[in-house]
């Protein structure tokens, strides 16, 4: 798996993957529409607005959306992640990503060199990151390789050590 944060993607294979897909009840990733954490004396508190999930597109402009889904399609080159909106938000926010698979899949990568660890079973890694919140907005997404395993995925976002979003889906094969 490797994680892809900048990559123009063409949209015409997300096509076909989403067209089978189901849209996701907006309910079950809005966690809350206002999220506080405790922050220390010297740190800004952070709320979060928006909290999204899905299938990463990208058009012709470079600008990306987020089709919700909770089943994403097992095609190499979908890329799927997530997408946090903080409230009032401007500069450097540390966020740490728990990602767990069914199984191991047969490789793992990153492209940035980040913090980037996992599991003994090779079931889960951990991305530690400190991004710039340009506009509020915290986002990381993974692109399907060959290897990835299908079944029920789980994401768990934590900003600050404080679990901000949970996330299970499930990959599913393509007929």
């Amino acid at each position: 798996m490797r994680i892809w944060t900048t990559a123009v993607l063409a949209s015409f294979w997300l096509i076909s993957g989403v067209i089978g897909s189901e849209p996701i009840n907006a309910t079950s990733v809005l966690v809350e529409n206002t999220t506080s954490s405790p922050a220390p004396a010297n740190a800004k508190q952070i709320t979060v607005s928006n909290i999204e999930f899905g299938l990463k597109r990208v058009d012709a402009k470079g600008n990306v959306t987020i089709f919700q889904t909770k089943r994403v399609p097992l095609q190499e080159g979908n890329t799927y992640g997530w997408r946090i909106k903080l409230k009032d938000y401007q500069g450097e926010v540390k966020w740490r990503e728990v990602l767990r698979l069914p199984k191991p899949p047969e490789t793992w990568g990153t492209d940035n060199g980040e913090d980037f660890s996992i599991s003994a079973d090779g079931t889960t890694s951990v991305t530690r990151r400190t991004q710039s919140a340009t506009e509020g907005v915290i986002e990381n997404f993974w692109t399907i390789a060959p290897g990835d395993p299908v079944g029920r995925h789980r994401i768990e976002v934590y900003i600050n050590d404080r679990l901000i979003s949970t996330f299970e889906f499930e990959l599913i094969p393509v007929k």
